[in-house]
């Protein structure tokens, strides 16, 4: 995008620094408003970037244009509003997953595997050893996801 489309008001030519005192933003802002095409402007024979802003249209206060908000289709209430309601749809959503991670945590200690001791008897009932029992535990721990092993020990 060039800054053709915007060349029949009464605009100023401005540098990316220019540009970026008067907004009252960095020079990257500026570039990335260039970037997204979001700001007229156009570049140099020599690479330099030149930003057209109409000074008519600016607001004391803030520095920056209502040609944005225009743009946007949305005035500032409106994008204040819109804002209010994602942070308050955040909240609800952070206060849900807190409630169910904390039920989930308190069904831990249900899950846990009760500690037996094994060493009791050297035979089992079904007629294996203790060797044999011992190893097949070795191999079922070994198979044990990460997330096993994090709740409930090696």
């Amino acid at each position: 995008m060039n800054g053709s489309e915007s060349r029949d008001r009464p605009v100023d030519r401005l540098s990316v620094p220019e540009a970026a005192e008067l907004l009252g933003v960095t020079q990257s802002a500026v570039r990335k408003r260039v970037q997204r095409g979001t700001v007229p402007w156009d570049k140099d024979s020599e690479g330099r970037i030149y930003v057209y802003v109409d000074l008519s249209e600016m607001s004391p206060e803030t520095g920056w244009d209502k040609a944005r908000d225009a743009a946007t289709g949305q005035s500032r209430d409106e994008l204040l509003e819109a804002y209010r309601d994602q942070i308050d749809f955040l909240r609800r959503e952070l206060e849900r997953k807190d409630t169910l991670l904390m039920s989930l945590m308190q069904r831990v200690p249900e899950l846990e595997p009760a500690s037996e001791p094994r060493e009791a008897a050297a035979a089992l009932p079904d007629g294996t050893t203790k060797s044999d029992s011992s190893t097949e535990s070795q191999e079922s721990a070994e198979r044990r996801s990460w997330l096993y092993r994090f709740f409930f020990g090696p």
